[in-house]
């Protein structure tokens, strides 16, 4: 079968595995059966990357690995295109998008070679030189549209900050939040759901937008939160306990007590 421990290797264990007298389980999979197991492998990897755990990392990153060969397989079997071709094809890219490291055009901050990167982007768009001929597309073009919601308010307002659609200052973004937060208390106000869930939508949009313009990951940011209220409710949980009281019957004015005294504890 050859090298095992190099990337031809691992695409000759693929072809195994997908062979006549490979595995069964990896011949029945397909485009769908694998999209799952792709994003929990990406998540993963995310997972040991939040908790700094480089031997995680290294194992988590190698199972995503094999997903993407995985599914360059698939494309192969239906002549579309092969694991090396996928390689040729982000190394080629990353050139194409790097002149200023691999051609002589200069960058003297990553603002700007974020311009220039979208600007690239958009002339692999455009057909012909200069694109004419054809209305030019979208900047927010190419975002995924399986992205969490989150994440793909994020990185639109990225896209529009580049070239020019942006607030001026912090202080706009915290206008525009509490501007949209008076809509959403008189949505609530008036108990209509549909309007509730698009001044809600405002709501978040506009503070993921200030994350951004803070430089400050509002996915990493509510995961911190997430962790602080697991561990601050599980206090609360431990105390009830030690006072023989059920976490059911506490009631809100108790647990609101006990809350308030971990706040104390950090």
């Amino acid at each position: 079968m050859g090298e095992s421990g190099n990337f031809e290797g691992l695409v000759a264990i693929m072809d195994r595995l997908r062979g006549p007298d490979g595995c069964p389980w990896d011949r029945e999979q397909t485009w769908k059966s694998l999209r799952r197991f792709l994003l929990e492998e990406c998540y993963e990897v995310a997972d040991a990357l939040d908790r700094a755990d480089p031997d995680e990392l290294r194992e988590e990153l190698g199972d995503l690995l094999f997903q993407i060969v995985f599914l360059s397989r698939l494309a192969k079997e239906e002549g579309h295109f092969t694991a090396k071709d996928v390689v040729r094809g982000i190394a080629a890219k990353m050139v194409r998008r790097h002149p200023h490291v691999f051609g002589d055009d200069r960058a003297e901050s990553s603002d700007e070679v974020l311009r220039r990167w979208e600007e690239i982007k958009r002339r692999e768009r455009d057909p012909g030189p200069g694109g004419e001929g054809k209305e030019r597309g979208s900047i927010l073009d190419g975002i995924p549209r399986a992205l969490p919601a989150m994440m793909k308010a994020q990185q639109m307002g990225a896209r529009a900050a580049r070239v020019g659609f942006e607030w001026k200052r912090e202080v706009d973004i915290l206008d525009k939040i509490d501007e949209e937060l008076h809509e959403l208390r008189a949505a609530v106000a008036c108990s209509d759901r549909s309007r509730v869930e698009e001044e809600l939508g405002d709501f978040l949009f506009s503070t993921v937008m200030l994350a951004r313009r803070l430089q400050v990951d509002p996915e990493a940011a509510l995961e911190s939160t997430n962790l602080k209220f697991r561990e601050r409710f599980g206090r609360i949980e431990k105390e009830l306990s030690r006072r023989g009281i059920p976490v059911e019957k506490a009631g809100l004015d108790l647990m609101d007590r006990l809350w308030n005294d971990t706040k104390g504890e950090g």
